[in-house]
């Protein structure tokens, strides 16, 4: 149901059962988007987009790193802004949100991890050196299974999405640290061409199938987000569910055996 205005606004999902209902709808199209937009990354990467002079076939390995890249960031920008809506505002489905994302995350860093690698052997000569953006990038995987890894350990949603949140945000500091990287420090990345307010320095050959690629992992990235999400709200009700089972059954036994008592 929309807002007391009549219009839809955000805070109208805050509400499990609302957001279960919208995302239930959407999600089919965002999937069809997703393959349709995937399919014509896929073969404008690696059947039309040309070899590059220097770097010749194994350019065709930054249609998967850069978009892996860029969303290994997005998730944890998302996580961290979901951080501040759990702390802040108490948003009810705002650790729901940061669970859902952190091993999306986690998934799209170590797909950054190893495609640089494998693009790396060819140009720089070894598989691994320890510059500021590859550091940086590995303290963020390092920190996205701390976070998973917290999210399982404790077993209370609720103090385990403080905990997750406090943790986010101090993680936080890592994003500009990864991003401006290559323009603090000398590295062995290049500095920042595909998009700039001055203009990319990236040909469009190059530079539309990179665009739709990282399009494309946009959208996967937001139905793996929504379908963990709801996961996440369900295994939530069915947890909630099963305490009120076992206290009902608890507090059914007590009063049997305080009856039992008072009989004798």
């Amino acid at each position: 149901m929309p807002s007391a205005t009549g219009k839809f606004s955000f805070w109208d999902l805050a509400n499990p059962t609302r957001f279960l209902s919208y995302s239930g709808k959407l999600l089919p199209w965002f999937i069809a988007a997703t393959v349709i937009t995937m399919t014509a990354g896929l073969y404008m990467a690696f059947f039309t987009a040309p070899p590059d002079y220097q770097q010749g076939e194994t350019v065709r390995i930054m249609f998967i790193h850069v978009p892996s890249a860029w969303l290994a960031m997005m998730a944890y920008s998302i996580m961290t802004l979901s951080s501040i809506g759990r702390l802040v505002w108490k948003h009810p489905l705002a650790d729901v949100s940061a669970k859902a994302a952190a091993p999306i995350g986690a998934i799209f860093t170590l797909c950054a991890l190893i495609t640089g690698s494998l693009w790396g052997k060819p140009m720089w000569g070894t598989w691994w050196v320890w510059d500021a953006r590859l550091t940086s990038f590995l303290l963020l995987f390092i920190v996205y299974l701390g976070l998973v890894a917290l999210w399982r350990t404790i077993e209370d949603p609720l103090k385990a999405g403080h905990a997750a949140a406090i943790m986010t945000l101090v993680g936080s500091v890592n994003i500009p640290i990864i991003k401006y990287s290559v323009v603090w420090w000398n590295t062995l990345h290049q500095p920042p061409g595909a998009l700039r307010i001055t203009g990319s320095s990236v040909d469009s050959s190059i530079l539309i199938p990179l665009l739709t690629m990282a399009v494309a992992f946009s959208l996967l990235f937001l139905v793996l987000h929504a379908m963990a999400m709801r996961n996440e709200i369900k295994r939530r009700r069915i947890r909630t569910l099963h305490l009120s089972q076992a206290q009902t059954a608890t507090g059914s036994v007590t009063s049997h055996t305080l009856s039992s008592a008072e009989q004798n």
